[in-house]
């Protein structure tokens, strides 16, 4: 649909219309039904034109000559050569037999965490994991980077995942009941411009206003000021990064001390709290968790957290916890903390109290929804159960047949032959890339659909040109999004660029299973099969959406909205005997017997204060004095788009901009604009200096997603030229527990960098023999 309005489509960073002229997209409009439309959309037009674009199959050249595993330690610098589809497509599903043959399908390993499309037809990660369990299976990820320690925890503690992922008590309920709204990281406008299927109409800045409005007040408990708009006039209390779980103890302490705790809530919700008190008195230890504690440790006056527990206890309290909290060493303890603060207010199941996870970290988060299915494409399923912690990749690579603790089992590194990767780039999700690039130079083989030269695909052997979205038809869908988006195709393939789906049905073909993965449909016959499945299951839950003819003409549907606010666990608190939860007690567990019995000390049966092993108040500091905040980017998501216009318009001298307080930027003789190196034992950088107090003291915030560019990447360790933080964080797992990522328990150092500054060639093409 190419009127003057613009074709339709829809993206992670909202829906809008491209401007198509002479067959190339040449600018966006915002969905007219989105509140708050993300100036993202703006970089797509430039991305997908970029130098940047693999536009025919490569393969590596030492790969070419030798066979597979051919000079693997030349991965991400060696030259490619451009060959046929055919050729290309014969080598990939040659060897995906040879070694399925020889090896087993566990030995190979279809990764792809990432947020590839926002379609549902082509989702990258959907598409890859088909074709693999087509075949017989794979060796798989679970969790993900964003919550993995979260998705460990949760369900042995109040037994679903719908507080870390939704639907959350909603924005209208908030704002029409709760008092006081505090935020442990802040609700993060920046991350809100995002959702993993799509944005109908950003919601976020709209409620927050609304709430305060209504006269919600915000306490923002972040090293980052701006965790929380201006708008907000939120109370900052600059909490030292990491001790979160201190300040949450002490506050549980001072509720107690001072019998401000509803004990009553307790008895009948929960279990465990006479197993918690204990800790928390300082009984079983000889420390009690008070505020004069914890006040040592987070860096809040032991006055202001007394405080700040008497107001919580005195109004409807709503405890919100980014994401990333948990992205950190011992990352369980400040998400089973807010459960156990949260149900010592005994205001969970009450509108406008409790608490939920990741207020603002996606654009639908606490949106007022419906509970609803969504058109989604299956993956099928396959013989191999195998898998691996999301966010353990290295470590399988560098250590197969190596053994690790993981919920309560002891589980074995698989001898992984085969890397497959389609959509996501873990050289931007994953810890200590030079420790990553050592790990990829071990398969026997590495293959990647990509659209564009990011550092993935420079370290594989078989690049497969991928399309974009814009070059395909999908419809696009979240489950917390109220729009289902029709995502026409606006332009042609860029180059020899092919849909995922059809580059896994060339192969399919050769492997012999072709028609049982495509199910004899082609592309649009597999968007109107998704709509009307969906059509379907929607209309058991009395919704009814128009026919696919029209939906695809209108360009979108809107579902409406619900009738009253959603309320987080009010059905179990209106009667926890017949709405049990799904843990073993049937109840929330401030102590869990599951855990406790798996004997790991670094995540015992209750919430602790454990010590990361790299933060502002350890040994390491003397060596680092700076904490790393490697936060999420306010000019892209992750790393799509970092080849776009927002985001290189953010940078320093090509360099990607960092954060620091006046005091420490003073100390080390930097100033706006400069270029500084920031260094520890793994790793250094480059970044450009942005001198500002809304950091504190002691902290850098440097953001994820600049696309990895070392200077010498035949020789990892190399200085890194664009500034992606991940070649500082550590590749460690949160505990035995959950073995998430632990990337903000990361110290550095920052100095003047006085040398010629390098090339930024992250977005050029690799050498083409």
């Amino acid at each position: 649909m190419t009127g003057g309005k613009g074709v339709i489509h829809s993206s992670h960073w909202g829906a809008f219309r491209a401007q198509v002229k002479d067959g190339r997209v040449v600018g966006v409009t915002p969905f007219e039904k989105d509140e708050a439309p993300s100036p993202l959309i703006t970089s797509m037009p430039e991305a997908l034109y970029d130098e940047s674009r693999i536009r025919q199959p490569m393969i590596r050249k030492g790969w070419l000559e030798d066979g597979p595993g051919g000079r693997r330690y030349l991965r991400g610098a060696d030259a490619f050569v451009p060959v046929s589809w055919d050729k290309a497509l014969d080598l990939a599903a040659a060897e995906l037999k040879r070694v399925s043959d020889s090896h087993g399908n566990e030995a190979i390993f279809g990764g792809s965490y990432g947020w590839s499309s926002a379609g549902r037809f082509h989702h990258a990660r959907t598409q890859l994991h088909r074709f693999l369990n087509g075949m017989g299976g794979f060796t798989r990820q679970v969790q993900n980077y964003s919550y993995a320690a979260a998705i460990t925890l949760l369900p042995h503690i109040v037994g679903s995942l719908e507080s870390v992922q939704g639907p959350l008590s909603s924005w209208d309920g908030i704002a029409k009941h709760t008092k006081l709204m505090v935020c442990f990281g802040g609700v993060p406008l920046k991350n809100a411009q995002i959702d993993s299927g799509g944005v109908g109409s950003h919601i976020t800045q709209p409620w927050l206003e609304r709430c305060k409005q209504a006269g919600v007040e915000f306490v923002n408990i972040s090293p980052l000021r701006d965790d929380a708009a201006d708008f907000l006039q939120a109370e900052w209390l600059p909490v030292r990064p990491n001790s979160d779980t201190a300040l949450m103890l002490a506050l549980a302490h001072t509720l107690v001390t001072e019998n401000l705790h509803d004990q009553a809530f307790l008895d009948r919700y929960t279990v465990g709290f006479n197993e918690f008190l204990p800790y928390l008195l300082g009984k079983s230890d000889g420390q009690p968790k008070d505020a004069d504690w914890a006040a040592g440790l987070c860096g809040i006056p032991a006055e202001t957290i007394r405080g700040l527990a008497r107001r919580m206890a005195g109004t409807r309290t709503m405890i919100a916890t980014a994401w990333s909290l948990q992205r950190a060493d011992h990352g369980e303890q400040p998400y089973w903390m807010p459960v156990t603060l949260a149900a010592m207010l005994g205001q969970i199941g009450l509108p406008g109290g409790g608490y939920g996870f990741g207020y603002g970290c996606e654009a639908a988060m606490g949106a007022p929804r419906k509970k609803l299915p969504t058109p989604n494409m299956l993956a099928g399923r396959g013989s191999v159960d195998n898998f691996i912690p999301v966010a353990r990749i290295a470590d399988m690579l560098l250590e197969p047949g190596g053994t690790y603790d993981y919920d309560g089992e002891k589980r074995t590194y698989p001898d992984i032959r085969i890397v497959y990767w389609c959509g996501g780039n873990p050289f931007h999700h994953h810890q200590d890339l030079n420790r990553l690039v050592q790990a990829f130079r071990q398969p026997d083989t590495v293959i990647v659909n990509e659209p564009w030269w990011t550092a993935t695909a420079r370290h594989a052997d078989i690049v497969f040109p991928a399309t974009t979205t814009l070059e395909r038809n999908d419809l696009g869908s979240s489950p917390r999004d109220r729009f289902v988006m029709a995502m026409h195709k606006a332009v042609e393939p860029v180059g020899e660029a092919r849909h995922d789906h059809d580059i896994f049905a060339g192969m399919a073909e050769r492997l012999g299973f072709r028609e049982a993965f495509t199910e004899g449909r082609s592309e649009m016959e597999w968007v109107r099969h998704l709509y009307e499945v969906w059509q379907q299951r929607i209309a058991e839950h009395d919704v009814t959406v128009p026919s696919f003819e029209a939906f695809w003409e209108v360009g979108h549907v809107e579902i409406p909205a619900p009738e009253k606010p959603f309320t987080l666990f009010e059905g179990f608190r209106a009667d926890p005997d017949a709405q049990k939860l799904d843990t073993p007690s049937g109840k929330i567990e401030i102590f869990s017997r599951t855990i406790a019995g798996f004997g790991y000390d670094d995540c015992p049966g209750h919430p602790v204060w454990r010590e990361p092993k790299e933060w502002l108040g350890s040994e390491a500091v003397r060596d680092y004095p700076l904490h790393l905040m490697s936060n999420q980017p306010r000019t892209r998501l992750h790393g799509q788009l970092d080849n776009g216009t927002v985001s290189r318009a953010s940078k320093i001298q090509g360099r990607e901009p960092m954060w620091l307080h006046p005091e420490d930027a003073a100390a080390r003789g930097l100033k706006d604009g400069d270029v500084a190196r920031v260094f520890n034992g793994r790793g250094a950088l480059l970044a450009g200096v942005i001198v500002s107090d809304v950091v504190m003291k002691g902290v850098v915030q440097l953001p994820t997603g600049a696309w990895f560019d070392p200077l010498e990447p035949e020789h990892p360790g190399s200085l890194e030229k664009h500034g992606n933080p991940n070649v500082l964080t550590r590749d460690r797992g949160t505990s035995r527990l959950a073995q998430g990522p632990v990337a903000h328990s990361c110290l550095v150092e920052v100095e003047l960098w006085r040398d010629e500054l390098p090339e930024v060639t992250a977005f050029r093409q690799p050498a083409i023999a």
